[in-house]
């Protein structure tokens, strides 16, 4: 099921599956700003990602000395929420363990996904709430799409700015996991420019940017996407390098392994933890 919220700038839509972000668009101009989640390219909008974010070695990992089985991005994005609350411009949802979860990931929790629209920007929130008498250990992330272009402009007039920074350093994402040793990427006057060649190698991962805040824009015309992830230590930078007319810009917290991981959960790279009863919230916006 679909639900819609909007005030007097903006509207969006969540699908109850996946707690997903949808649609997003701007009141009275025809423009869609989501990915339309076209299976002959990538079959999702804006998936949500946990308890895992990105590929475990061998989609495996290891907790009190037994072996689990967990795809990428773990299993939220692919699971019903419950509408927990509604306003005209706020919805909450909420995931909690079942049987399915329970043979992935051995930990009983609550997630709440909710969406919040303050003028021309939507605020994104993540709570996880650990049931379990044990530490639960999880990591979280988004994964939002956006059509690329935008509106009429050629996809080489589109770049990514950064602030305060004219030099970023990725982590290579390598398919027996991310490599530890980053490559420098230039940029002028804090931007850049966009092509598939940059996709060549998977997304651009970066870590700890200096200021939280990527501006997706053009040269062309007005349109543009700003995400702002003040809480979250790392950021995905996304699309396939063959012609496809999306590009995605993912906040997490947690991050797929290492090459030289030894697979135990508690031992992951950026892992977080809870105690009984304790809550992780944080969130990020989009603007449009």
């Amino acid at each position: 099921m679909e639900y819609k919220i909007s005030n007097n700038f903006i509207s969006a839509s969540i699908k109850d599956f996946g707690a997903e972000l949808c649609s997003l668009k701007r009141n009275g101009i025809d423009i869609e700003y989501m990915w339309q989640a076209d299976e002959k390219h990538w079959g999702r909008h804006s998936p949500i990602l946990f308890p895992i974010v990105g590929k475990l070695i061998d989609d495996e990992y290891i907790y009190e000395d037994k072996t689990y089985k967990m795809g990428q991005h773990g299993f939220a994005r692919d699971n019903v929420f419950i509408l927990f609350e509604e306003k005209n411009n706020y919805l909450c949802f909420k995931l909690k363990e079942d049987e399915n979860t329970l043979e992935k990931y051995p930990f009983a929790f609550e997630l709440y996904i909710s969406y919040e629209l303050f003028e021309n920007s939507l605020k994104i929130s993540y709570k996880v709430v650990n049931k379990d008498e044990k530490t639960m250990l999880f990591s979280i992330g988004a994964h939002p799409g956006f059509n690329w272009p935008l509106a009429d402009e050629r996809k080489e007039d589109s770049y990514f700015k950064f602030y305060d920074t004219f030099e970023i350093e990725r982590l290579p994402l390598t398919k027996d996991g991310i490599s530890s040793k980053k490559e420098k990427l230039s940029l002028y006057d804090g931007k850049l420019y966009l092509n598939e060649e940059i996709f060549k190698d998977d997304a651009l991962i970066l870590e700890n940017l200096k200021n939280k805040t990527i501006l997706f824009a053009n040269d062309i015309n007005d349109k543009f996407i700003r995400v702002e992830f003040e809480e979250f230590p790392y950021i995905g930078l996304w699309s396939e390098a063959r012609g496809t007319p999306f590009i995605c810009i993912e906040p997490w917290h947690g991050i797929a392994d290492f090459k030289e991981h030894n697979k135990k959960f508690d031992e992951k790279k950026a892992i977080k933890s809870l105690e009984k009863n304790e809550i992780f919230e944080t969130n990020y916006i989009i603007s449009i």
